[in-house]
C-alpha cells in the first residue's frame, strides 16, 4: 500500500485527535510526531546525536530514523476500543466500518500504557530480539503523558478479548508506518540505561506536543501518498520549530580569542581584561576533554558570573553543548542575573536569533521577559523569548535560560514530565551558583542532579564564595571524583574534572578594605539606635534580619524615629509579586553599581538581599546567621569603588547577638527556627572572638572552622559550651542524617535499572499544580500556598481598594487575569495554608488557565480574620500577621525567613 486511499477502512478510520469529519487519523498523527522528532534531532549537534546513538545502541547513520520511528509509535495504543469509544462521532465512524465495541473490551482506556502493552510483539517481529531493549524503549515512549509505567501496569493494559478486527487494523497501521520510516539495522545493546530511557521519553513528549498542534499540523490526510505525506510533515515540523524559536545548534564562540578579549566582550567593555580568577580558569579549561565539572571557590565580587559565561564559551566549543542554564537560589537572584545573561548572548549571537527564558514561577511578570516575548519573530532581533518555551515544563527546552535551581532539581524527582526537563538539560552547560546556600536535603538532590547531568553528557560549573570542605567533597564525589584525589589548595581555588582527570589551581584575589566587626544587642531597640547613629553620619546602609516579622517591626520603629531626610526601604518576600519586582528594581537603582545613590538611606531586608544582587553599602547591620551567610552579607560592604562619607571610610559590620558574654536567646528572636542552632552557636562562639574581618583572606578560615571540627575557643560559659557541643550538636547530626535519607528516598537514581528506578517513588507533582499524591518538593519547609489578595465589597471583588469590581463567579478577561496573576504571594503560615487549601475556588480562578493554580484571598477592610489570626495587606509592609492568642513557632525556616 502506498496511499491513504488504499488502506482498509478500519485502519483508515481509527482516529487520534477528535475534530471535524473523521478527526485526525492515527496513522497520520504517528507520521506527524515522527517527523517532529526527526526535525528536532537534525537541529541538535552531532555530539548530541552521537551520545544518543551510543546510549540507544544504534549506529549513528541510523539513529535519526530509528528514534523518529520509536517516538512516532507513542500513540499506537489509541487503536483500542476503550480509547476509540471516548469520542462519540469517532466511535460511530469506527462502527460503520466494522469495528465493534463489546463491553468487556472497554475496560482498558489508557492509550499510552496500551502502546507499551501492544507494541512488544511488533518490535520482536522486526528482528529486535533484545527483550530488555524493547521493554525499555516502550517504557520511554509510553511515558508521554507524564509518568513512567511499571511492568505490572503495562501487563494489564491490553484490551480484554477484543474482536479480531482491531488487531488487524493495528497490524496494518504498524506495517505502513514501518514501511514509510524504514529504520535500518537492529540495536546493538541488550538493554538501555536509565538516562537513555528518559532521554527518549523526553524527546517523545516534546515531539508529541508539537505534532499535536493543529495550527502546524492541520487534521486530515494532507496528501494521499504516504511518501508525500511524510515529506509534507517534515516540512511542517521544520516550520514549526522555526516558529517556536528552536534554532539549529551552533556554538557561540567562532574564533580563538583569548581570555582578555572574551571578558571584554562579555562585560561589553573591550578595554577591560580578565581578572586573575578568570584567567586561571581559562588556562585550566585549555584543551578540556569531554563533559566537565568546574568548581569555583572565590570571594564575592571577583567576577564569578562572567567566569561562568567564559566557561560556557569554552565548554560549548569543545563539546558542542546545546546551550546554557544558570541556576540560582531564589527568584530574586535569577531576576538580577537575567539582563546580564541577555547582554552576554547579545555580544556573541551574531546573525543567529537566540531564545532566552527566565525559568521560575514569576517569569511572566518580568518586564524584560515581556519585552523579549513581544519582539519574538521580529526580523533582525538577535535575542527573543518564545512564548511556546515559556509554558509549564517547557522553559528548559530552550537553549538558554536563567532561573532557580528548583526548576533543574525537578528533573531528578518523579514529577510529571521530569524527563522533559532532563532532556532540556542534557548536553548542556549548567551553572549552579551559591552552592553553599542549601540545607542537607536540597544539597542531596543537587548531588543526584550532578550524577544525571554527567550521565547525559552535560558540563557543570559550581560556584561559591563560602563552601564548606565536606560539601565540596560531596559535590565532587557525585561527579565521580575520588575524595582522595582532591588536592589541598589555598583559597581562592579552582578544580576541573574532565576525561583527563582532576586538576586544580589557585589565584590572587582583590583585597577588600578591612571590615570593623562590632557586636550589638539583639533587641530591636538596640538595633534601631545603632542604625540611627550610623545614618546621622550620612551614607547608605543595610539592616538584614532573619524574619519578615522582625523586618516589619523594625521598619515601623525606625520610620517613627527617623522622620524625613532618610530614604527608608523595606524589602522581603511577603509583598505581592508585582510590588516585589518594583521594590527589587528600586533597590538596584539606589544601591547598585550604576544607581543614583541617595545621600542617606537604609534598606531593611531579609535574606532576599543576601545573594547575587550586585548592591553596595557604606555600613551594615545584620542578625546573627551562619558564618557563610554573614560573610555573604559582608560582601555587600564597600563592594564598589565609589566616594564614601568620611565617617564610613572604614567598613563597619554590626552583628546583633554577637556579644562574647553569652549566646543570644535563639528562641525569643526566633532565629533557631530559621537556622540550625548548632551552626548558629559555633558561628557565635568563633566570630565573637574576631574584631576585624580581612576579606577574602578570612573567608575560608572562618567557614571551615564553623563547619569543620575546630575546637571552640576557651572562655565560653559551661552553659553555652554544653548547649552547642551536646544538645545542639546531637539535634544537628540527627537532622542531617534524616534529611540525607529523605533526599535519597525521593530522588530518582540515574544508575538504577529503568523499571526499578521508580519503585517506591510516588508519583508527585510540582507545587502549584493539581496531582495525585503529595508535592515533590525541592526544599524542606512547612506547606505553602500561593494566594492572590482581592478586596471584597458589596459589588464583588477588586484588585485595589475601591477599584473596578469583577464577579468571583465570572471568567475574567485576559487583561484582568494577568493583573491578578501579578499580585500573587506565596505564604506558609500554617493557619493561612490550612484555611485556603480547604476553600472552594470560584470560577474567576478555576476557569482561567493563568489563575487555576492560584487561590484568591478576599480581604475585608484590608484584612482576613482566621480565628485569633488577623492577616493584613499593607502597601508599605506587605503581608503582616497579628496573632491575638498564643504564638506557636513553625517547625522550620519556611514560615519565617524572607
Amino acid at each position: 500500500m502506498e496511499r491513504f486511499s488504499d488502506l482498509p477502512d478500519a485502519a483508515r478510520r481509527v482516529w487520534a485527535k477528535s475534530g471535524e469529519g473523521y478527526g485526525h487519523g492515527l496513522l497520520a498523527h504517528l507520521l506527524d510526531v515522527a517527523a517532529v522528532a526527526e526535525a528536532i534531532l537534525m537541529r541538535e549537534s552531532e555530539s548530541s546525536r552521537w551520545w544518543a546513538a551510543q546510549a540507544l545502541g544504534l549506529p549513528l547513520p541510523n539513529l535519526v530514523r530509528w528514534v523518529a520511528f520509536l517516538a512516532g509509535l507513542h500513540d499506537f495504543g489509541k487503536a483500542i476500543p476503550g480509547f476509540q469509544g471516548k469520542w462519540q462521532e469517532g466511535r460511530q465512524a469506527d462502527e460503520a466500518v466494522g469495528l465493534s465495541f463489546p463491553q468487556r473490551s472497554l475496560v482498558v482506556t489508557d492509550h499510552a500504557c496500551a502502546s507499551a502493552a501492544l507494541l512488544g510483539e511488533h518490535l520482536n517481529l522486526q528482528g529486535v530480539e533484545q527483550r530488555y531493549w524493547v521493554l525499555h524503549v516502550l517504557q520511554a515512549i509510553s511515558a508521554h503523558h507524564g509518568y513512567n509505567f511499571s511492568q505490572i501496569e503495562i501487563k494489564h493494559a491490553k484490551p480484554l478479548r477484543e474482536p479480531e478486527a482491531w488487531g488487524a487494523a493495528r497490524n496494518t497501521i504498524f506495517d505502513v508506518f514501518l514501511a514509510v520510516l524504514a529504520p535500518q539495522r537492529v540495536p546493538e545493546v541488550e538493554a538501555l540505561s536509565q538516562p537513555a530511557v528518559q532521554w527518549l521519553a523526553g524527546l517523545t513528549s516534546v515531539a508529541d506536543w508539537i505534532g499535536s498542534n493543529p495550527e502546524w499540523f492541520p487534521p486530515g490526510e494532507r496528501c494521499d501518498l504516504f511518501a508525500d505525506y511524510h515529506v509534507d510533515a517534515l516540512r511542517r515540523a521544520d516550520e514549526a520549530l522555526s516558529a517556536i524559536g528552536w534554532i539549529v545548534n551552533k556554538p557561540l564562540l567562532s574564533d580563538l580569542a583569548d581570555a582578555d578579549q572574551l571578558i571584554g566582550r562579555i562585560i561589553q567593555k573591550p578595554e577591560f581584561g580578565a581578572r586573575p580568577l578568570q584567567r586561571e580558569a581559562d588556562s585550566l579549561l585549555d584543551g578540556v576533554q569531554g563533559p566537565s565539572l568546574l568548581l569555583v571557590e572565590a570571594p564575592m565580587g571577583e567576577g564569578k558570573t562572567e567566569l561562568a559565561f567564559l566557561a560556557h564559551l569554552r565548554l560549548q566549543a569543545a563539546n558542542q553543548h546545546r546551550g546554557l542554564y544558570l541556576a540560582l537560589p531564589t527568584q530574586a537572584t535569577g531576576n538580577a542575573l537575567f539582563q546580564r545573561a541577555v547582554n552576554f548572548l547579545s555580544a556573541f549571537a551574531g546573525d543567529a536569533a537566540l531564545d532566552m527564558q527566565l525559568v521560575h514561577g514569576g517569569a511572566a511578570l518580568h518586564e524584560q521577559v515581556l519585552h523579549l516575548r513581544g519582539i519574538h519573530g521580529t526580523p533582525g532581533e538577535s535575542i527573543t523569548s518564545s512564548a511556546w518555551f515559556s509554558q509549564r515544563r517547557r522553559p528548559l527546552l530552550s537553549r538558554y535560560g536563567v532561573g532557580t535551581v528548583d526548576q533543574a532539581l525537578f528533573a531528578a524527582l518523579n514529577v510529571k514530565h521530569h524527563f522533559v526537563r532532563l532532556w532540556g538539560l542534557g548536553n548542556r552547560v549548567v551553572v549552579l551558583d551559591e552552592v553553599h546556600a542549601y540545607d542537607t536535603y536540597t544539597s542531596g538532590l543537587i548531588a543526584t542532579l550532578l550524577r544525571w547531568l554527567k550521565a547525559m553528557g552535560s558540563s557543570v560549573v559550581l560556584m561559591s564564595a563560602t563552601l564548606p570542605a565536606k560539601r565540596r567533597a560531596d559535590l565532587l564525589r557525585a561527579w565521580g571524583v575520588d575524595a582522595n584525589e582532591i588536592p589541598e589548595l589555598p583559597y581562592p581555588r579552582l578544580l576541573l574534572a574532565d576525561n583527563r582527570g582532576l586538576r586544580g589551581t589557585t589565584c590572587d584575589a582583590r583585597l577588600l578594605p578591612p571590615i570593623n566587626l562590632q557586636a550589638v544587642r539583639e533587641d530591636l531597640d538596640s538595633l534601631s539606635a545603632c542604625a540611627i547613629e550610623c545614618l546621622q553620619l550620612g551614607g547608605c546602609g543595610a539592616l538584614i534580619v532573619n524574619t519578615v516579622d522582625r523586618a516589619q517591626e523594625i521598619y515601623l520603629k525606625l520610620k517613627d524615629q527617623l522622620g524625613g531626610g532618610v530614604k527608608l526601604m523595606l524589602f522581603h518576600a511577603r509583598f505581592p509579586a508585582d510590588q516585589r519586582g518594583e521594590l527589587e528594581r528600586e533597590v538596584l537603582a539606589c544601591f547598585g553599581a550604576d544607581g543614583e545613590r541617595p545621600q542617606r538611606a537604609l534598606l531593611i531586608a531579609t535574606q532576599v538581599a543576601e545573594q547575587s544582587l550586585d548592591i553596595d553599602f557604606d555600613f551594615m547591620l545584620t542578625d546573627l546567621a551562619p558564618m557563610d551567610l554573614i560573610l555573604q552579607r559582608a560582601g555587600r560592604l564597600h563592594r564598589h569603588r565609589r566616594p564614601r562619607p568620611d565617617a564610613h571610610q572604614q567598613a563597619r559590620l554590626f552583628v546583633a547577638g554577637l556579644s562574647a558574654e553569652s549566646l543570644p536567646d535563639l528562641k525569643t528572636t526566633a532565629w533557631r527556627y530559621v537556622y540550625d542552632p548548632y551552626i548558629l552557636g559555633r558561628t557565635w562562639a568563633l566570630l565573637s572572638r574576631e574584631s576585624i574581618l580581612h576579606l577574602p583572606q578570612d573567608i575560608d578560615r572562618l567557614v571551615q572552622s564553623v563547619y569543620g571540627d575546630t575546637e571552640l575557643p576557651v572562655g565560653l560559659s559551661e552553659i553555652d559550651r554544653d548547649f552547642i557541643e551536646t544538645e545542639a550538636y546531637g539535634d544537628y547530626i540527627g537532622k542531617c542524617r534524616a534529611e540525607q535519607m529523605m533526599a535519597v528516598n525521593v530522588a530518582i537514581d540515574p544508575d538504577a535499572e529503568p523499571q526499578l528506578a521508580y519503585s517506591q517513588k510516588l508519583r508527585g507533582y510540582e507545587q502549584g499544580e493539581e496531582g495525585l499524591g503529595l508535592p515533590n518538593s525541592t526544599r524542606l519547609g512547612d506547606d505553602s500556598i500561593t494566594l492572590v489578595p482581592v478586596y471584597e465589597s458589596a459589588d464583588g471583588w477588586s484588585l485595589t481598594p475601591g477599584g473596578s469590581t469583577f464577579g468571583p463567579d465570572e471568567c475574567p478577561s485576559d487583561a484582568l487575569a494577568k493583573a491578578l496573576y501579578a499580585r500573587q504571594i506565596r505564604v506558609s503560615r500554617k493557619a493561612l495554608v490550612k484555611h485556603f487549601q480547604a476553600a472552594s475556588i470560584p470560577q474567576a480562578f478555576s476557569e482561567h488557565p493563568l489563575l487555576r493554580h492560584l487561590v484568591p484571598m478576599p480581604l475585608k477592610d484590608g484584612c482576613v480574620q482566621l480565628g485569633q489570626l488577623r492577616v493584613y495587606l499593607d502597601v508599605e509592609l506587605g503581608l503582616s500577621y497579628k496573632n491575638w492568642g498564643r504564638v506557636t513557632p513553625p517547625k522550620n525556616q519556611a514560615s519565617l525567613q524572607e
